[in-house]
């Protein structure tokens, strides 16, 4: 299989000119499922009969006349993302039996747009660690080293993805959670604007504008269209917007920076190979400057979290302390200090949250884009929440995230593409970076990065 053979818009456009069927495309993606789905870990619940179901909809559909964008293009969703009759669990013994009542929104437009989902992607336990294992499903590995972990939370996406078992993944990034995935295996990731795809019905705390439904795929294209059909507000979400238009000069203005101005290790050859890539696109005559975001002084992401363990124990709280051994340990020590935090923590990082928000407003005023760095280390051992160095450094366990939560703080848009392999040949993810509201400029801008940057390594 060909990568362009591969990709969901020939997909589409194969099944739209009549020489391939939503039953093959569906039944070829059921069976790579079945053959290459158990070392990785990455897809935790199929169900073929209801896929199959779906995909002869479709067939009924061209048979009538309709030209769906996405029509046979098998997707994988994460596991927090309601599909209607389907286990949706969380990567959590809670809702180990939990079967959606109704379709996500997003959902129901993938279904509008000729798109099959033929599997949920496995996460971590509410979507809040950084890399991809849970109670109930265990752990997804690297679809290029076993020994590896995709990072995470969106990691069973990442890694459908980049080991070829679909063209196309829907997963959510709440502070990084598409992109660094996407980054570790090669793969495009992209964060739209807060409130500009519409998220529920789903599971409490599902409503929010930093963490957003994240469209994920193998090249900006498929992720572009992809990010089409998911595009509008509905009343299921009070919280979503329509996008509106987002206005630029003839040319971009485009900052560079190598640590978004947040500082902290990076590896050698990550940062070899993005200064590569923005020398490439300097040659190629775009205009980037060198320049980095003024963030909030102790703007990092260790100032937030209050705001994440407070919704943790929130949600879950009450069940933690009764039965604190269904939950991931890591999950319970964060529920735990979120109960014990004072409400005066949660009052300063919402406040730091603010100030972010209006530090970007400012960068983007004077600046078009930014491009960087999506993580600043490659894949590592899955056992372990994070590098134990980066660059020869002693790290926390959180440092390999240092460079994407400000961005969903600030409602921006941004995305994750490849841009080369460090020594180990394991994938580097660039990332751009635009103001809220400018998702297809950042879509258009990662299009010509990505056609320009092919080849580029450390």
């Amino acid at each position: 299989m060909t990568d362009a053979v591969f990709s969901a818009l020939t997909l589409a456009f194969t099944v739209l000119d009549g020489t391939n069927s939503p039953l093959n495309t569906v039944g070829d993606a059921l069976q790579r499922i079945e053959t290459g789905n158990d070392a990785l870990r990455a897809i935790v619940t199929t169900d073929a009969a209801d896929s199959l179901r779906q995909a002869e909809l479709v067939v009924r559909r061209l048979a009538a006349g309709e030209r769906p964008p996405l029509a046979g293009v098998p997707i994988v969703v994460k596991d927090a993302i309601w599909v209607a009759g389907w286990r949706v669990t969380q990567g959590s013994r809670l809702y180990a039996d939990f079967v959606a009542p109704a379709d996500n929104v997003a959902v129901a437009r993938l279904r509008r747009a000729g798109a099959v989902v033929v599997g949920m992607a496995n996460m971590s336990e509410f979507g809040c660690k950084g890399v991809t294992s849970n109670p109930l499903h265990g752990t997804t590995r690297h679809p290029l080293d076993l020994r590896l972990t995709p990072g995470g939370s969106s990691g069973g996406c990442a890694s459908a993805l980049g080991a070829g078992l679909v063209p196309l993944a829907l997963g959510t990034d709440g502070g990084g959670s598409g992109r660094r995935p996407a980054a570790h295996v090669g793969a495009v990731g992209f964060k739209p604007s807060g409130g500009v795809v519409a998220n529920g019905p789903g599971f409490e705390g599902g409503g929010s504008l930093t963490a957003v439904l994240a469209p994920m795929g193998r090249s900006v294209a498929d992720v572009a269209a992809l990010f089409e059909v998911l595009l509008g507000s509905d009343p299921a979400d009070p919280l979503a917007v329509t996008l509106p238009d987002a206005k630029h000069g003839d040319r971009l203005r485009i900052a560079y920076t190598p640590t978004f101005g947040l500082g902290g290790p990076v590896d050698p050859d990550v940062a070899a190979c993005v200064a590569a890539a923005v020398d490439e696109l300097a040659e190629a005559g775009i205009d980037i400057r060198p320049f980095d975001p003024v963030w909030p002084t102790g703007a990092d992401e260790a100032a937030l979290m209050p705001l994440q363990w407070a919704g943790l124990a929130k949600a879950y709280g009450a069940r933690w302390q009764r039965d604190p051994d269904l939950f991931d340990p890591y999950i319970g020590a964060q529920i735990a200090r979120g109960l014990a935090q004072p409400e005066a923590d949660v009052a300063a990082a919402r406040a730091m949250a603010q100030r972010v928000v209006e530090a970007a407003q400012r960068f983007f005023a004077d600046f078009d884009l930014v491009i960087g760095p999506t993580t600043p280390c490659t894949a590592w051992p899955h056992d372990r929440l994070g590098p134990a160095e980066i660059d020869g450094q002693p790290v926390h366990d959180r440092a390999h995230a240092a460079f994407t939560p400000s961005f969903n703080h600030a409602l921006a848009a941004a995305i994750s593409i490849p841009c080369g392999v460090d020594r180990h040949g394991l994938p580097i993810g660039l990332q751009i970076a635009g103001p809220r509201f400018a998702d297809r400029r950042v879509l258009a801008a990662a299009a010509v990065a990505e056609r320009q940057l092919a080849g580029v390594g450390p």
